[in-house]
């Protein structure tokens, strides 16, 4: 009855979920350490202002006029965006999407037919596992190395290209190391990129969330055949449920004029972003400006604050994310599923072990940014136990 992809897809939960759906059943409700909608953490646009916003954004749209790449002053609104931060993205080389996952989707769809190859760093998100399925192409892993803060182990990257491989996936800052790629980094990805004719798809959703970086480092003028930069409000305005993003596509120009035709194409099909959430872009560019230093601001505030948990404990060591959410934490002489399975029995803390992202052994992974009383009252109970596990 079902489709070979269907039947490709994964049925049962693992272990750890099982464990959290059975806790919740029995009326516990774990805290979740990784979740990054920060909704949940108590950081949220100014639902006042949004109101106004989105009100205004509905008398705008009182006649249906869809547009294939999105309406004019949202695409303008997004390209001053990149201005201000000195890269040149006209608006006809934008195109609005419904969030970055289906614009990853489009992006796969673009590039590569059934069989073909994208590179993907390792470690990475289990959700581009699920979105490559769902386009019938096949992720290849390349190395970032721990050894070296997590860096593109660009000659590895180059030893699995194969005739196959139409494209690689940049990270930057990187979910879940925090990891930012440098400018030589993204120099050396560019050059690999033209050698062997292959688009990159620049993944920039964590770009206003940089803890130690002064700025981020952009492949969009690195020089690439073709460059596809994906971004959305999500987590730069905190808006997950809006279902905003954007695909900026820049390269050689014949190839960006191949890529724009079939995307238009693509979008039009079925015209997916909300035409009000469209209209409110450039309002919540302009008026939610100070509300995104805030927030920049309250997710460093927060790093630090796990960060003067962590360092005193002796079963971890982590390197500090340059940005993001998110912090890697090696374990010293603890298995890492015995680790998240006794946090979440014993603690009633709901974390990953890093084999979820295809981490050597043996890694957790958890989102920093929670409200303060739960850094302070959670992750000390958390690394007691890791104590204790390790200590028995």
């Amino acid at each position: 009855m079902f489709s070979l992809v269907a039947s490709r897809l994964p049925g049962e939960k693992n272990p750890l979920y099982q464990l959290r759906d059975r806790l919740q059943s029995e009326g516990v409700v774990p805290t979740d350490l990784i979740s990054g909608n920060v909704h949940e953490s108590g950081i949220r646009f100014p639902q006042p202002a949004l109101e106004e916003i989105l009100t205004r954004a509905a008398r705008r749209c009182g006649v249906y006029r869809p547009d294939s790449f999105g309406l004019g002053d949202a695409r303008r609104a997004i390209s001053s965006f990149y201005a201000a931060q000195g890269v040149a993205i006209p608006p006809e080389h934008l195109l609005l999407t419904p969030g970055t996952s289906i614009a990853y989707w489009y992006c796969f769809k673009l590039l590569a037919n059934d069989g073909d190859e994208i590179l993907c760093p390792s470690p990475s998100y289990p959700l581009f596992e699920y979105i490559a399925a769902l386009s019938g192409v096949s992720l290849i892993p390349y190395r970032l190395d721990e050894s070296r803060d997590w860096t593109i182990d660009v000659d590895h990257l180059e030893s699995v290209i194969s005739t196959r491989t139409r494209a690689l996936v940049l990270i930057s800052p990187h979910n879940p190391t925090g990891h930012i790629s440098s400018g030589e980094e993204i120099a050396a990805l560019a050059e690999v990129a033209r050698r062997h004719d292959l688009a990159i798809i620049s993944d920039e959703v964590f770009s206003e969330f940089l803890i130690t970086a002064a700025r981020l480092p952009r492949p969009a003028a690195c020089g690439s055949p073709l460059t596809l930069t994906l971004n959305g409000f999500s987590k730069m305005f905190a808006l997950p449920g809006l279902k905003l993003g954007w695909m900026a596509v820049t390269g050689d120009l014949e190839r960006v004029k191949g890529a724009l035709r079939a995307l238009e194409l693509i979008s039009d099909t079925f015209l997916p972003v909300n035409e009000i959430m469209q209209a409110a872009v450039a309002d919540i560019f302009r008026e939610g400006a100070a509300f995104a230093e805030h927030f920049a601001g309250e997710v460093r505030r927060r790093w630090q604050l796990a960060d003067a948990h962590l360092r005193h404990c002796s079963r971890v060591s982590y390197l500090p994310p340059a940005g993001g959410f998110y912090v890697a934490l090696k374990l010293e002489g603890i298995e890492e599923e015995a680790a998240a399975l006794a946090a979440l029995r014993e603690e009633r803390i709901l974390l990953h072990p890093g084999y979820y992202y295809d981490m050597k052994p043996h890694h957790l992974v958890l989102c920093f940014v929670q409200n303060p009383e739960v850094i302070g009252d959670v992750l000390p109970r958390l690394l007691r136990r890791l104590e204790r596990q390790a200590n028995p």
